[in-house]
């Protein structure tokens, strides 16, 4: 028997060994194997789900500002009736997007909270992806006032790229049609720059049983910021965006199923500004301590979700960023307290499953 076993190793041997030489010398290999590996990878279906049996939530970015690498920017993907909409779109989420072979050319329209970069610095590059992979609509995007302003830049600084790409690939047969790649904008008119905070809110989209209200938050001196409710079929999720603890919040998110929550752990935040500031980064040090005026902490939005009563309260936004597994002991302290159950730290590619017939929400990971 061994000595089977050890002839079968030399064959095996060999033979690799010749595929490995074939590989190396013949072209022709080398084309059929690469042929091979690209139709496997291109052949490859989106990861969501496409079942009309759940509200649905992607986490297409976690972390805050400060760069994580296993982590883009604020992105979230919601998921109904066949539609799928993106809140916020953050540097390094549009490739997230894609190695999930997220459709982007079937993204319904954005929703965007407020403008920090870190929430709007992929919008450009979402739009063109969505259009060059066959969108020939343009791609609506929806937020507060100033949204126009905005979007007409993106729509300016892409302008030179899109006749490229058009005169590129249009080969007569309207491949790319200039006037699908462009973006929309709709803002909401209800609240106006330095209005007051109350938690009013609007719905700003209806369609295919998907209601969309714009919630009034605070991120002062960010204003007007909107937090997002999705409702559909009974069931409902609340994006915050970044925000304070505030009543209106509480109140608009009242009954939802799942809230996705923003959160910076102050403490942790001001020892990192602290440190900063021994080794001479004084205006990061000064930006960092800044930043817990006008973010909610972890314990706050516990507070926050048990008050709507929610179901499942899921973190986002993670400040500051956790390095390690073993952090999340002193981001989570005295969460327990104010919540003990159903809570968890959202992470990219967490797929969360809201069943319409009002089962237990499900947790999942999508692979990159």
């Amino acid at each position: 028997m061994k000595r089977v076993a050890g002839w079968l190793a030399v064959v095996v041997g060999a033979l690799a060994l010749t595929a490995a030489l074939a590989f190396q010398f013949m072209p022709a290999v080398q084309d059929r194997v690469f042929a091979a590996g690209a139709r496997q990878q291109l052949a490859r279906e989106s990861q969501l789900p496409t079942t009309d049996d759940a509200l649905r939530v992607l986490l297409c970015g976690t972390s805050s500002p400060l760069p994580l690498r296993q982590s883009a920017k604020a992105c979230t993907l919601v998921i109904a009736g066949g539609q799928l909409f993106i809140v916020d779109i953050g540097p390094e989420a549009s490739e997230n997007l894609a190695l999930w072979r997220v459709p982007t050319p079937k993204v319904t329209a954005v929703f965007i909270t407020h403008f920090h970069s870190d929430h709007i610095g992929e919008l450009g590059e979402l739009n063109m992806q969505g259009w060059a992979q066959g969108r020939t609509r343009p791609l609506d995007v929806y937020g507060p006032a100033g949204l126009a302003e905005v979007v007409a830049g993106f729509n300016a600084a892409y302008s030179f790229d899109r006749q490229y790409r058009h005169a590129h690939h249009n080969h007569g047969k309207g491949l790319l049609p200039l006037a699908a790649g462009v973006m929309i904008a709709h803002p909401a008119d209800f609240v106006q720059p330095g209005d007051i905070p109350s938690g009013r809110t609007q719905i700003v989209y209806s369609a295919g049983g998907v209601v969309v209200t714009a919630i009034e938050t605070d991120h002062r001196p960010v204003s007007p910021a909107f937090s997002y409710r999705f409702d559909y079929k009974g069931r409902s999720v609340v994006i915050t965006g970044d925000t304070v603890f505030n009543a209106g919040l509480a109140r608009a998110a009242k009954g939802a199923d799942v809230l996705v929550s923003e959160a910076q752990v102050h403490h942790l935040q001001n020892i990192m500004a602290r440190e900063a500031g021994a080794i001479g980064q004084t205006t990061l040090a000064s930006v960092l301590k800044d930043t817990s005026r006008y973010h909610i902490n972890p314990v706050e939005a516990a507070r926050l979700a048990n008050q709507a009563g929610v179901r499942e309260l899921v973190y986002t936004h993670i400040a500051p960023p956790l390095v390690f597994g073993f952090l999340k002991t002193p981001w989570l302290r005295g969460v327990s307290a104010e919540r003990p159950e159903g809570v968890t730290i959202g992470r990219d590619g967490m797929l969360i499953t809201v069943p319409l017939d009002g089962s237990a929400v499900r947790f999942d990971q999508l692979e990159g």
